[in-house]
């Protein structure tokens, strides 16, 4: 039986960064935990990959309507760069509608959240889409 791969996902933005944790065996994205964009973004996330023990490093990659990269698709390119000597593989997957799929989610639990939910719960969606893209 091959190895079980742990994955890390993000949903970045320029003020938080969504986290969500998953691995190729049970295939359910949980959302994690939400990342102040302060500078120390990168670190949190080192220590995240490294206490998960993560394999692969996915990537939420905005693109408009029309499937084309936007203004925030740079941003996020140049993010990931940054994150280069943390993890060896980074996978982009696309994040088209998340955020408002994830706020439809939550506000169907029934319960007070944040917009720091909102972001941990779009990185759990975009890392849904890639386990059952990847390995269904």
């Amino acid at each position: 039986m091959p190895k079980s791969t742990s994955i890390i996902c993000l949903d970045v933005g320029e003020k938080r960064i969504g986290v969500s944790v998953g691995d190729s065996d049970i295939r359910i994205a949980v959302p994690f935990e939400t990342i102040e964009v302060d500078g120390n973004e990168i670190n949190e996330i080192a220590e995240i990959f490294i206490k998960e023990k993560a394999d692969i490093l996915v990537i939420g990659y905005p693109r408009n309507q029309s499937g084309e990269p936007t203004a925030q698709s740079k941003y996020v390119e140049d993010f990931s760069k940054k994150l280069s000597d943390i993890a060896s593989n980074i996978v982009f997957q696309d994040e088209s509608l998340t955020s408002v799929l994830a706020e439809q989610q939550l506000k169907g639990y029934g319960r007070p959240y944040a917009k720091a939910d909102i972001d941990a719960q779009a990185a759990a969606i975009i890392l849904q889409d890639y386990l059952e893209t990847k390995y269904a």
